[in-house]
């Protein structure tokens, strides 16, 4: 492979902290109409839940994941931090979901225009900024766009739109982006530095929030912990691992999450970014049927699966039922 050969096509998932597993699994089933598609255990502490949401499959480029700590103390924005996560929602949506979230109570602002596009911003029961995203770009496949929830498939969120990350200084993590990903520098609004990878796929915009005078942020519930990008299999990844170490950044062995592989590092800003396999995806240890039914433990940890789930709080998922 060649530089010339592979970029980064856009996410492949992003991961925050929740505090109440119940209360995150209700908004991002019942409110944001996405599907639990895999409950398992934070591999590095096996008595905290992970738990997948996205669409059908759990696809690249649709799936924000959570470790719910109970009792842990709200996080705060800051530099170093992301800012937001950004869904699409195909055209013509916001009026739909404006309405929507009034009905469940849940406090959202007006629509507004950001480079050229809709978006209404709200936050999640932790407070984790989000924002739906008018867009042009399709679900990751006509099956990934589907009803559910009681959302009608045409305003249903098909994927991510981006992320939007604060940082001093948007050059030193722009150039990474460019220079090692392969992104394309779109613009700058409002102190917003808009860079994008493969607008043909979900997750692909990345903006970069000026903020020199903001101090760094503290990770607690409501907070981004990191932002994951797609290797589209493992010798693709080992190619973003030299070409990171090759800049002068220190970045992790490459460590196996069951559902795809990962490394890991500190782009120039500080916010830790991942770059994460596509393959084998969720359907490893389940059935398409039952993703997110049960849970679901690596090999490593299955003798001690009775001692986990004793520790674990209950989440019972009806499976092809609505939420």
């Amino acid at each position: 492979m060649t530089e010339q050969t592979i970029k980064i096509p856009g996410i492949h998932h992003v991961t925050a902290i929740a505090g109440n597993a119940w209360t995150n699994l209700d908004f991002y089933t019942r409110a944001l109409g996405l599907r639990l598609v895999k409950k398992t255990v934070n591999f590095d502490d096996p008595f905290t839940y992970h738990l997948y949401y996205g669409d059908e499959l759990g696809r690249p480029g649709t799936i924000m994941t959570f470790f719910p700590f109970q009792g842990v103390a709200r996080g705060r924005t800051g530099v170093g931090l992301g800012q937001s996560t950004s869904f699409a929602v195909p055209a013509g949506s916001l009026e739909f979901w404006a309405e929507r979230l009034a009905e469940l109570a849940i406090e959202h602002e007006p629509a507004e225009r950001r480079f050229d596009e809709k978006y209404l911003r709200l936050q999640d029961v932790d407070g984790l900024q989000l924002e739906l995203v008018e867009s042009v770009v399709p679900a990751v496949e006509e099956s990934g766009n589907r009803a559910h929830a009681g959302i009608p498939a045409e305003h249903a969120i098909t994927g991510f739109h981006g992320v939007s990350l604060l940082v001093r200084d948007p050059e030193p993590s722009a150039r990474l982006l460019a220079d090692i990903f392969g992104y394309t520098w779109v613009g700058e609004e409002g102190g917003r530095v808009r860079l994008v990878g493969d607008m043909s796929v979900p997750g692909a915009a990345l903006d970069l929030v000026r903020s020199p005078g903001t101090s760094a942020g503290r990770m607690g519930s409501g907070s981004m912990h990191h932002v994951a990008f797609r290797a589209r299999n493992d010798e693709e990844q080992l190619e973003w691992r030299e070409r990171v170490e090759s800049a002068g950044i220190p970045v992790t062995p490459v460590r196996d999450r069951n559902y795809f592989r990962s490394i890991y590092f500190h782009e120039p800003g500080g916010v830790l970014f991942e770059i994460a396999t596509d393959p084998p995806g969720f359907t490893v240890d389940e059935t398409p049927e039952k993703l997110g039914s049960e849970l679901r433990l690596p090999s490593w940890l299955e003798s001690r699966r009775e001692l986990i789930e004793g520790r674990l709080p209950e989440l019972h998922v009806a499976v092809g039922k609505e939420s």
